[in-house]
Formats: C-alpha cells, structure tokens, sequence
C-alpha cells in the first residue's frame, strides 16, 4: 500500500461515483481530503464515512466551472491541512445529443465544467504545489476523449482537450516538480448507466472491452493512489488507462 498519510488531497466531483472512490481510497492511503463538490451535502456524507474510518476530510462546496469557487477549495485545502499536494480534476457532466441535435447549450454547459473547471482547478492549486516545490495533478479523462463516441461530441471534445492539458501542463509545471497526469477510466456510474444498463448499448459497449465487464469504481480508485505517490516522482504526462482495454493502441 503507498502511503500518502504526509499529504493533502482535493477531489473535485468527491461525493459520488467515482470521486467518492477516490477521495475514500486516498484517504484510506493515509491522506487529509478535500471532498469538493457542487452537492455539498453528499460531500458532507464522505467526508463522514472518511472520518469514521479514521481519516482527515472536509467538504468544500464548489462549482469547477466558476473561478472564485476552485480558490476557495484550495484555500480552504490550506487552511484545514497547511498545504496542497494532490489534485484529482474528477467533477465532469454529460449532455449527451447527436450532433444535429445539440444545442449550444448542452455544448457550453460541457465545456465549462469539463475542461475549463480543470483548468481553474489547476490555476487554483499552483501557488501552493509551487511554493511548496512540489505536486501531483491527475486530471481525469476518458477513453471518449481519446477515441470518440457517438452522440457525445461536446464530451469527446472537453476530455480531448484534458489529455492536451495535460501534456501542455507536464512539460510547463515540471521545472516546479509537480507532475501531471491524466486517468482515463471505464467504469459503472451514474453517468454511464444508460451505457451498462440499456440493452441497446450494453452489448455494444461490451464488445469494445477486451475483459469484457464494465469496472467498478473501486477498480480504478488505487490508480490514482499511485500517481498521488512518491513512487510516481518520475511519471509525468501520461495518460494512464484503467479502461478494461478500450482504448488499447492509442
């Protein structure tokens, strides 16, 4: 097991799915948590079971998409554990529409949280990880962004553009010794039951995973407890894949 129990962690997107499984997970390595959120009251529930466990945790209300709320979450990261280390960029939404049926809407409401809250978010961490002279940041991506998907353009666009971010972000931020990392997962959430649970999808997505099952959020969580570790000091830039095989051969 890595051990994290030196660190302070924020989990964007922390109160459900797969940010909940991240933010126990790292907490269960040992790191103070930042559940941050736009449900605050189901952040509120983590942070519980977190504590009950034995851990550090405090839930922070925040819409990524909104610059004043992401310097909120760092500080208040700061004021609860005295720094910044980690930063997990999981909050994301899905709007999901065939192209000629889109609205702008359901395109600007994607990218505003999707890929511009990933960008706030990291905008809102950097004076800390760089005064500190360290951090490690893993966005979350997905195999959309890397292969696309049909009726998820505005989707495939703002997880493409975190795999770019991210690459940009590792080559600028490593002379400060803060790594950046994408995690690019599949697995059963809320944000992906029409996918696993309507027959029109469920055998066809299938088939796209070589081991044949849809991962659990358990499954993908100790992945980004790697990239949180100092075992991972010197993996930067990577898109890690926790994806079943997805999207083997890019």
């Amino acid at each position: 097991m890595f051990d994290l129990s030196s660190k302070a962690a924020i989990v964007t997107g922390g109160a459900a799915g797969l940010g909940r499984a991240y933010a126990l997970t790292l907490a269960e390595a040992g790191a103070s948590v930042v559940v941050a959120d736009v449900d605050a009251s189901v952040a509120d529930e983590v942070v519980g079971e977190i504590e009950a466990a034995g851990g550090r945790a405090v839930a922070a209300s925040v819409d990524v998409s909104q610059r004043r709320d992401t310097e909120k979450m760092a500080q208040t990261c700061l004021d609860s554990f005295g720094r910044v280390d980690v930063l997990v960029t999981n909050a994301g939404v899905s709007e999901p529409a065939m192209i000629h049926k889109m609205t702008e809407e359901q395109w600007d409401k994607v990218i505003s949280v999707n890929q511009k809250g990933v960008f706030h978010s990291i905008q809102a961490v950097l004076p800390a990880m760089r005064e500190q002279g360290s951090g490690r940041i893993i966005n979350v991506a997905s195999a959309s962004g890397l292969i696309g998907d049909i009726g998820q353009i505005n989707y495939a666009a703002s997880k493409g553009a975190v795999v770019a971010m991210t690459k940009a972000a590792a080559r600028e931020l490593a002379r400060y010794n803060i790594t950046v990392n994408a995690l690019s997962p599949v697995a059963r959430t809320e944000m992906t039951r029409t996918v696993f649970e309507d027959p029109k999808f469920k055998d066809t997505y299938l088939s796209f995973i070589p081991l044949g099952y849809f991962g659990e959020p358990e499954e993908i969580a100790p992945a980004v407890v790697f990239l949180a570790s100092d075992e991972a000091a010197y993996v930067t830039g990577v898109i890690f894949r926790v994806d079943g095989g997805r999207a083997i051969g890019i």
